[in-house]
C-alpha cells in the first residue's frame, strides 16, 4: 500500500547530489578538515601540507565550490579557500534528518 504520492523537485535533486557527492570522498573531507583547521588558507599551502599534487587538489576543490561548500577569495595571484559554514551545517542537518526518517522508518517496519 502506498502511503504518499513522490514528488521530486528535480533542482533540488541536483543541487543535493552536488553536495552529497563532494562530502562522499575521502579526500574532499581531509582537504574541508585542513581548511576548517586554518580558517582561510591558499591552495599552495593545501597541496604543498598534505602531500597532494596540484592538478589533484584543484579538482578536487573545484567540486567543493560548485556544492557551494567553500569560498574563495583572490588576493594577487593567490586564491584562499574557506568553508562556507552555513552552507555546511545546512547539508549535515539535512542528512542529519534524511538518516533520522530511515531509522525510524526501519523501527516502524519491525514493530
Amino acid at each position: 500500500m502506498r502511503k504518499a504520492k513522490v514528488i521530486i523537485n528535480q533542482e533540488k535533486l541536483a543541487d543535493s547530489s552536488e553536495i552529497l557527492r563532494a562530502l562522499a570522498h575521502p579526500l574532499r573531507m581531509r582537504i574541508l578538515e585542513f581548511i576548517d583547521q586554518n580558517d582561510e588558507i591558499n591552495v599552495n599551502k593545501i597541496y604543498n601540507t598534505l602531500r597532494l599534487e596540484q592538478s589533484i587538489t584543484s579538482q578536487h576543490l573545484r567540486i567543493l565550490r560548485i556544492a557551494g561548500l567553500v569560498e574563495t577569495n583572490r588576493e594577487g595571484k593567490f586564491i584562499h579557500y574557506s568553508i562556507n559554514y552555513d552552507r555546511m551545517q545546512h547539508a549535515m542537518r539535512a542528512i542529519d534528518g534524511f538518516l533520522d526518517a530511515l531509522n525510524a522508518d526501519d523501527a516502524e517496519d519491525e514493530n
